[in-house]
């Protein structure tokens, strides 16, 4: 399937690059119908995702060892990778990050112990909290207009600003994942349906790439967690994933 690993330079273009893969997993998904068309078959085959993450191979070459040192921006992508699974779960049956330890992986051993790099976070929290069925969610927002990779993302489908999927989880919770790709512009939004105790996770920083780091001693990106009220605007920071969950 096109797009197992996504590359870039700058944060924009490595944030949304994912959304390859869920055109990918769309036309994937038709190609199925298509045949089940033909051959009369009623039973719907789920697409297994069988490798996925980010990875830079200029940043790290594979033939010194791939080993990735993730920053905040590579944190949101990894958010985004997740929400197109979750919009996508019609289809996916399966998806398995490769790696889960060392070389491109969330979580790196050293010789003192373990290092739970930026890409950790939200994968941690998706795990935990986005389960059970997933949720149609309604986005009107500004779009991306500049350069992506691959470039045909942009003259294809539209990229919002805010990337978002939605479940409702077997605890009777209501669960939202929204990332906001802008490494400049918080948005303030109406967030409608949301309950009056809401747990808020957030995943962000001032830095959006190589001080945007968790090495070895010094962790200087992870989980600020926060509630709120469910009244008026919610202010979405720059370069922030947030998890929103409330109560049915």
């Amino acid at each position: 399937m096109p797009g197992r690993y996504l590359t870039c330079h700058r944060h924009i273009p490595n944030v949304c690059a994912p959304l390859s893969a869920e055109r990918a997993i769309e036309m994937t998904a038709s190609l199925i119908d298509l045949a089940r068309v033909i051959t009369k078959t009623p039973h719907r085959p789920t697409i297994c995702f069988d490798e996925w993450n980010i990875w830079d191979p200029v940043r790290a070459p594979g033939e010194t060892g791939g080993e990735e040192l993730y920053n905040l921006s590579d944190a949101l992508a990894l958010a985004v990778w997740l929400n197109v699974f979750i919009r996508q779960a019609k289809y996916i049956g399966m998806a398995n990050i490769a790696q889960s330890v060392n070389v491109i992986s969330p979580l790196m051993t050293t010789k003192t112990g373990l290092i739970k790099q930026t890409s950790y976070y939200p994968l941690y929290l998706f795990s935990k909290y986005m389960r059970g069925k997933t949720l149609g969610v309604h986005v009107s927002s500004g779009t991306y207009k500049g350069r992506t990779n691959p470039d045909w993302i942009a003259t294809t489908m539209d990229v919002p600003w805010l990337d978002v999927s939605g479940a409702l989880g077997d605890d009777g919770y209501v669960n939202i994942s929204i990332v906001n790709i802008s490494d400049e512009n918080d948005f303030e939004t109406d967030f409608k349906g949301a309950g009056s105790d809401v747990q808020v996770f957030t995943v962000g920083g001032k830095s959006i790439d190589k001080a945007a780091v968790n090495e070895d001693g010094k962790e200087t990106v992870g989980i600020k967690e926060s509630k709120w009220d469910g009244k008026g605007k919610f202010v979405f920071e720059a370069k922030s994933f947030n998890l929103l969950r409330w109560k049915a």
